[in-house]
Order: C-alpha cells, then sequence, then structure tokens
C-alpha cells in the first residue's frame, strides 16, 4: 500500500501523515472523507493513511500486545496457542509469525496455518490443504473464507494430537 500510495500520488505516507494531523481531524471517517474530497484519494488509500495517522493498524502495534490484546478474557486459551506454536517449530526453520489484530498468520512461502482465538471458549485453526476433503473434525474453511481451505476448532490443549500436528505438517509442505 506504501509503494503503491507513493506511485498514485506522488507524495510519501509521512507526508500524507501529516497533512492528516495539520488538519486536526481523529476520527476515522471524518479523516477518510477529507483525504476523498480535499485530495482524490480512493477508500483504500485514504482508510490506509487514517489507520497510520492515527496509529491503530496492526502494523503499528508491537506482536507481543497483538497477542496480549488477542487473548484478552480468553487466557484459558493461550496454552492451546503455545502448543500449536512449538508443533509447527518442528517442522522447519523457514516459518514466519505475523500477529495481527485478531489472529496469527503462520507463513512459508505462503501462509499455511492461522490460528485465530475465535470466542472466549474455542481457537479456530485454519489450514491451506487444498483437495483434501473435509471430515468431522476437520471442517471447511467456514468464516476463514478463502484464506484457509480447512478449519478445525479447538477448545483443549489435547486436541494437539498427531492427526492435527499431521494436517499442519501437510499445510507447511504444500506452502513451498
Amino acid at each position: 500500500m506504501e509503494k503503491g500510495l507513493l506511485e498514485k500520488t506522488g507524495q510519501s505516507l509521512d507526508h500524507w501523515i501529516k497533512v492528516v494531523k495539520a488538519t486536526g481531524l481523529d476520527k476515522h471517517k471524518a479523516i477518510i472523507d477529507y483525504l476523498k474530497a480535499e485530495h482524490g484519494f480512493t477508500y483504500g488509500y485514504a482508510n490506509f493513511v487514517s489507520l497510520k495517522a492515527r496509529g491503530t493498524d496492526a502494523g503499528s502495534i508491537d506482536d507481543a500486545t497483538l497477542l496480549e490484546n488477542q487473548y484478552k478474557g480468553k487466557e484459558h486459551l493461550k496454552p492451546i496457542y503455545e502448543k500449536l506454536l512449538s508443533v509447527i517449530d518442528t517442522f522447519g526453520t523457514d516459518i514466519t509469525k505475523t500477529p495481527k489484530k485478531d489472529s496469527v498468520s503462520i507463513i512459508r512461502k505462503k501462509q499455511f496455518v492461522l490460528i485465530k482465538p475465535a470466542t472466549k471458549t474455542r481457537i479456530d485453526l485454519g489450514l491451506k490443504l487444498k483437495d483434501k476433503p473435509t471430515t468431522d473434525r476437520l471442517g471447511g474453511s467456514g468464516p476463514f473464507g478463502a484464506m484457509c481451505t480447512h478449519r478445525v476448532q479447538l477448545t483443549d490443549v489435547e486436541q494437539v494430537d498427531a492427526e492435527l500436528t499431521e494436517w499442519m505438517r501437510e499445510a507447511y509442505q504444500k506452502a513451498q
């Protein structure tokens, strides 16, 4: 987005943040409306600049805080998350963990796992396993849509078992 903003407007993100701050606007919608009306921004770029100017995008928040916020009120699910990571870490050294506001993407060359504390009682584990049939446990992607092909709902650390490990390993191997 940042590179596209520079190409589209001829000005850097830093420039646009200064422009926004000079307006005194602090509400997301007001900033978007201003950038669209006064500078001809599309919604996508206006949204991007507004989030960056207000420091409310996931990229402006450190990983530890993102994780803390994900598990606030769901602390009892954190051992499931930690167990998933300990298993995933055995697959190889070419894995990147990217916390977002509501989930953590696990990436090789492509995302192969998505870990999301979906409710106060459940983690949804998204997997990329193209052409793998669903089962009672290995469900369709559900709310993940195209980000994942399958979803496993986890409520207990004991559910991080050999079968789940094999599905995660398969997703890892396919993400080359």
